[in-house]
């Protein structure tokens, strides 16, 4: 008998649950390919360590960007490879799949996800949006009549919702987050320290460093990269406070996309907000002093999820069960004449 699955297909990480046994893989969402012979070497972590190390006829490849499926091939070898190192599969059967995707996604892009999911190996494939999943892994009862809000942040895009009654009510996508953080950083060093660094060290000062508010007494680390003046190896120091100024203007559009959501809920909705306050989820809601940030522009309590990165991955296979369920139970009414 196949186990069903949840996938949250994330810009920077592919998420996997599987029913009964919760996430069970955690990889990046990077494929290593040979363009000589067009054939994949390498799939997750290990294509990871290869990205900006590669001789020229090895290239890595983020085949999602924003969210959105950018090279459907090379989507569907990824996800055939984890799905296949799950083993998932029964004899006859394959796994239904319940896959995310960012709330402002066009049809195209829809399509592309469900027949990458199909092709990879899976049963019935159905596809539901990130911020509504990411509620119910995040512990938040959206169906009942009262308002949930949820910032899910992740590596491509960030999406917001005020959800009730099991719907979104309002929301915004907005394809800034981890990666453009990345970006923000490497930029901010190579303008005011005049040193290249690549995408592996930008993120690693993010995880370290970063922080959406200055701090008194900021914390440091040695960065190392290519002098911009000399192309030679070079080594600076940087500090929290610089990658948070370098963060600052990525952070305030985040801030005023949230407020716009927050401004077109009907009033019953925004005092259940001011109530319950709002949930911060995906992998870039660590980043230190978020919360705080969101709170002092918002007005109201706003917390981190107890394991960020798993919400979407773990609401999806929630929703699966929670379906398969419903469909049981309407079975048995059938059967019993009701």
């Amino acid at each position: 008998m196949a186990k069903d699955i949840g996938i949250d297909l994330g810009t920077a990480n592919v998420l996997i649950y599987v029913q009964g046994k919760g996430v069970v893989l955690n990889e990046p969402s990077v494929v290593a390919i040979d363009t000589q012979t067009n054939k994949v070497l390498a799939v997750g972590s290990e294509a990871y360590r290869m990205v900006g190390r590669t001789p020229s006829n090895i290239r890595a490849i983020r085949p999602l960007k924003n969210g959105v499926i950018s090279d459907f091939d090379v989507t569907q070898e990824m996800l055939s490879y984890f799905i296949g190192k799950l083993s998932v599969k029964g004899f006859v059967s394959k796994p239904n799949i319940m896959i995310c995707a960012p709330t402002n996604i066009t049809e195209i892009e829809r399509k592309a996800i469900i027949q990458a999911a199909e092709q990879s190996g899976g049963g019935k494939v159905y596809l539901e949006y990130e911020p509504k999943v990411a509620a119910i892994g995040a512990g938040l009862d959206i169906y009942k009549p009262s308002g949930n809000m949820v910032i899910d942040m992740g590596g491509g895009t960030c999406d917001i919702a005020v959800l009730s009654l099991g719907d979104i009510v309002s929301s915004q996508s907005i394809r800034l987050a981890g990666d453009q953080m990345n970006q923000d950083i490497a930029a901010y060093i190579k303008d005011h320290h005049g040193l290249v660094v690549g995408e592996h060290t930008a993120e690693k000062i993010k995880i370290e460093l970063g922080t959406a508010l200055q701090v008194e007494e900021p914390k440091t680390m040695p960065v190392r990269g290519r002098d911009v003046a000399t192309g030679m190896p070079k080594q600076v120091e940087v500090n929290q406070n610089e990658v948070e100024a370098a963060l600052h203007d990525t952070l305030q559009q985040i801030v005023r996309a949230a407020i716009s959501v927050l401004e077109t809920i009907p009033p019953e909705l925004a005092s259940d907000i001011i109530d319950r306050g709002v949930m911060l989820t995906g992998g870039t809601a660590l980043l230190h002093g978020l919360d705080q940030l969101f709170s002092s522009y918002l007005k109201v309590p706003v917390v981190v999820s107890q394991d960020p990165l798993d919400n979407v991955a773990k609401g999806a296979g929630e929703m699966l069960e929670r379906m398969q369920g419903d469909d049981s139970t309407a079975k048995k009414r059938k059967k019993h004449g009701k």
